[in-house]
């Protein structure tokens, strides 16, 4: 009792934030943005973080603490209802091919771009480019625990996503009005923005402002990506340990992300259609309100003055990786899409 006492303040602060979150999302407004429940949350987290929050941090402390933890996981392995294997098989082999190649590419760039050439500490370049090679926000939030990232670097990372993901969209559509005379179709405009777009939400606008058949394939090719989230953390974990560990009494000893198992669990068993499809819809709502309030509860500990400490150089790696996205992604769509016809 005395526990739940303690965590009560935070878990209500975090729930009515991830409330406002959902129903501010659903406005035709925030979803002509492209703007999802989870990008919201951060960013009213942020506000009442740096105003009225730190007069109530001291009683919030402990809830806000456990929904950036426990409930996070459980929103990732919840994550997984949004998915099942038959919308891999819907847009085939170069759909998989390609959404492997735009990840791959991006995060090693972004792991080469950030380290290398702007100096970026590990954490920071991790988290970008895990938002824009997979799924954006969830993206960030997923691996945060698998890092154990400062809130303000998720924070930065996500304002990234943000940006950019909002450009792409605008984008995306202006410049299919200008390859499609050279014989473009709706369907591979539609694996193109899934594969190269950053968040879903995004990817649903860029594709619906082309037509409801593009939206179709960008919205499986998008997640299919996100299915590609569960083994990049575990690939994620496993490097890390053995090089933060090499030469220590330690070495070796890996941790998996087990929530990233669970992800794809719950994607294997809803691709077998045991579940109503009423009840499905109840636990993706359910899953849209747990990451909500774990990425609210980010907010709350996210400090103005730490992401203005962080400089121009994050806005400068994903603007890097926005073009790779765009160029490189265009370049993987058309190659790999041409192979696979050829045999």
């Amino acid at each position: 009792m005395n526990t739940l006492r303690q965590h009560t303040p935070g878990l209500l602060l975090v729930l009515v934030l991830a409330l406002g979150s959902l129903h501010a999302a659903a406005l035709p407004w925030f979803g002509q943005l492209g703007l999802s429940a989870l990008t919201i949350a951060i960013v009213g987290g942020m506000v009442l973080g740096n105003t009225i929050y730190p007069r109530i941090a001291l009683p919030s402390h402990h809830g806000v603490t456990f929904a950036k933890g426990q409930i996070l996981r459980l929103g990732i392995i919840l994550f997984g209802f949004k998915l099942t294997f038959q919308d891999i098989a819907a847009v085939g082999i170069s759909g998989i091919l390609i959404d492997a190649c735009v990840l791959t590419s991006t995060f090693l760039l972004a792991f080469w771009l950030g380290r290398r050439k702007l100096g970026l500490d590990e954490q920071s370049v991790i988290l970008i480019g895990a938002g824009s090679s997979i799924c954006g926000a969830a993206a960030i939030l997923a691996t945060e625990p698998v890092l154990k990232a400062h809130a303000e670097k998720v924070a930065v990372a996500v304002a990234t996503v943000v940006v950019f993901g909002t450009l792409a969209m605008f984008l995306y559509p202006l410049l299919f009005s200008l390859v499609q005379t050279l014989g473009v179709s709706e369907f591979a405009y539609g694996v193109f923005t899934g594969s190269t777009v950053h968040e879903v939400a995004q990817a649903v606008a860029a594709g619906r402002a082309v037509s409801e058949q593009a939206a179709t394939s960008a919205v499986i090719t998008k997640m299919i990506r996100v299915m590609m989230l569960a083994p990049f953390l575990v690939i994620l974990s496993t490097w890390l340990a053995r090089r933060h560990q090499s030469g220590s009494s330690e070495a070796g000893r890996i941790t998996i992300p087990w929530f990233a198992l669970g992800f794809l669990a719950m994607a294997a068993f809803n691709s077998l259609h045991w579940l109503p499809q009423a009840w499905v819809a109840q636990l993706i709502a359910l899953d849209n309100l747990l990451l909500a309030m774990a990425m609210g509860a980010l907010g709350l500990t996210t400090h103005f003055s730490a992401i203005r400490r962080a400089g121009s150089k994050p806005m400068w790696l994903a603007s890097a990786l926005f073009a790779w996205l765009l160029i490189g992604g265009t370049l993987i769509n058309s190659g790999i899409s041409y192979l696979v016809h050829q045999l």
